[in-house]
Parts: structure tokens; sequence; C-alpha cells
């Protein structure tokens, strides 16, 4: 398995000055339903890295000096670039189990729901 963190974690995370990436996975069109709104946000969809590997990520994910939390829609997907990732090298990304659903769920359905 893969390092995970829960929406819960990340809620505290996202309300804390600590310094981490928010890297989320969806596409771009996913956007318009739900979207956690932070400055650490960083939206890299899987279709781009798919097509474009490392170089589609910013030069501050590609640095690896802070933690990548990797966030989709339910969480297979960052689950499946959270390994794709440490594959690569990466050795402080961690995925958000049950993705942004289960973040509007547990801490913000402000946020919206698809």
């Amino acid at each position: 398995m893969f390092p995970e963190i829960t929406a819960t974690e990340l809620g505290d995370k996202l309300k804390s000055d600590e310094k981490f990436i928010l890297l989320d996975v969806r596409e771009l069109s996913e956007l318009e339903h739900a979207k956690v709104t932070d400055s650490r946000l960083q939206v890299t969809p899987v279709s781009r890295l798919a097509s474009e590997g490392i170089a589609a990520l910013s030069e501050s994910v590609q640095s690896q000096e802070i933690p990548v939390y990797v966030m989709c829609h339910l969480g297979s997907r960052s689950m499946q670039v959270t390994g794709w990732l440490i594959q690569q090298g990466y050795k402080n990304v961690i995925n958000v189990s049950g993705g942004i659903d289960a973040y509007a769920r547990k801490v913000d359905s402000s946020i919206g729901f698809y």
C-alpha cells in the first residue's frame, strides 16, 4: 500500500500554515463541480501526466522539497498517481483517501458533489 491521509486529516492540514502541495489530478471539467480553494492547490490532470510524464508537473512538485498530497474524485486515480510518483523516486507523496468526494462529505460540503 501507499502512504495515505484521510479527508479529515487533509482538512486539518488546509487550516494550518504547513508547507505542502495539494496535487489535484482530476480532469479540468471535474473542477467545475467541486474544488478545494487553497493557494497550495495545483491541478495536473491524469491525462496530462499520461502524455507528458513528470514534465507535466510544476517545478515545485518536481523539486520534491515539500510533501505532495494527491487527490482525485474518489481516490483511485490519485492512488495510481501516488504509486507512479513513488516509482519515479518521490519519497514524500501521499494519497488523499476517498478524494474530493470524502472531503466534501466529511469536511466541507459547500464545495459540492458529483
